[in-house]
């Protein structure tokens, strides 16, 4: 059946054409698969490293409590020692946890553009999936901010873990080594060489009130991708079903998680060529962007040319320059930043954001 295909001048099967490169589907898939792998892979080992920071928060925390109530002597200092420990594990997991998000990220792309795309109608993914995976794999950068990070692993563990260490610190203080039953009685306990028990205990108090204020403040961070957040733009909750009428219309549904094209970074290219049809032909067909030929004329050789005007994404720039060069070795490139590109290929004019 192949030979005769391919005798008939037909490929034996379906060809993926990228950006000028060709692959044949079941190669792609494969290279996909591969890849997703690769990226569940890291996901898990950032994820294992976060459970080892909690670990330490926590087996640290048991050590010193158990320590605080059997040498009455150091143990008021022990427990703020911790205080102090505990607050830099949280710091180091925040950090890992913006690097399991960014690998999270990539797995979240494949999962809602590769592979459901292969399940629900119109069976192909949105427009802009593959340029936000590609920009993430050449310009890799935090899908998240430190801010959320350090607020979503102090709601999920490093809370619990403060209480403890904060009813520790008033148990030791007030029991040991015999139990007190006034204020003024505390705050001597509290006192520490020549810091006042007032000042300790504004000092721990001050801190605590920042810690929970701060967990309370970034809950409205919802940009990890990792956390189940259940959320698509603009779909109601049958979204299935919403997702095949929108590919009836043309539309393509965008996962919540994903940057939309203006937040990404564009640029406003211009080459200056001798031959203008033969070099947008060439972009035309290998990286379907459209260019807008202009007449221009040459100051100091005062020959004719041809200016052409294209968009582009920051990723597409090498493919452009092979391309330009592989027509019109003596064409001239000049590639600016671009405030903003709405239209087909770039964000869509009647998006309000």
């Amino acid at each position: 059946m192949n030979d005769q295909a391919q005798k008939k001048g037909e490929p034996s099967e379906p060809i993926w054409t990228f950006r000028g490169f060709e692959l044949k589907a079941s190669e792609f898939t494969t290279a996909m698969v591969h890849f997703f792998r690769a990226e569940m892979t890291r996901a898990n080992v950032w994820r294992q490293r976060l459970d080892t920071t909690t670990n330490w928060a926590v087996v640290t925390t048991g050590a010193v409590v158990s320590l605080a109530f059997t040498q009455t002597d150091i143990s008021h200092f022990v427990i703020l020692i911790d205080l102090l420990l505990v607050t830099v594990f949280l710091v180091i997991e925040a950090r890992r946890y913006r690097y399991y998000e960014l690998w999270s990220t990539r797995v979240r792309l494949m999962e809602t553009d590769f592979f459901a795309a292969m399940l629900v109608p119109p069976f192909h993914p949105s427009p802009d999936w593959a340029e936000t995976l590609a920009e993430s794999l050449l310009q890799p950068h935090f899908p998240i901010s430190i801010w959320e990070a350090l607020g979503r692993r102090l709601r999920r563990n490093y809370l619990w873990i403060y209480c403890i260490i904060g009813l520790a610190w008033v148990a030791s203080i007030w029991l040991m080594p015999d139990p007190i039953f006034t204020w003024s009685q505390f705050l001597a306990r509290t006192t520490m060489g020549p810091l006042p028990g007032e000042l300790i205990v504004t000092g721990v108090t001050a801190f605590f009130v920042l810690v929970f204020g701060f967990a309370f403040f970034t809950v409205r961070l919802q940009e990890a991708s990792g956390e189940v957040l259940p959320r698509f733009e603009g779909l109601p909750t049958d979204f299935l079903a919403s997702i095949a009428e929108a590919g009836k219309r043309g539309m393509h549904p965008k996962a919540w998680f994903r940057p939309s094209s203006h937040k990404r970074k564009q640029l406003l290219t211009h080459i200056i060529t001798g031959r203008p049809k033969e070099v947008s032909d060439r972009i035309l067909k290998d990286m379907h962007r459209g260019a807008t030929i202009i007449s221009a004329k040459g100051a100091f050789t005062g020959e004719e040319r041809g200016l052409l005007m294209i968009a582009l994404t920051v990723t597409e720039v090498p493919q452009l320059r092979a391309l330009v060069a592989a027509v019109d070795g003596d064409a001239f490139v000049i590639v600016s930043p671009a405030q903003s590109i709405f239209g087909k290929g770039f964000s869509p004019l009647e998006d309000d954001e």
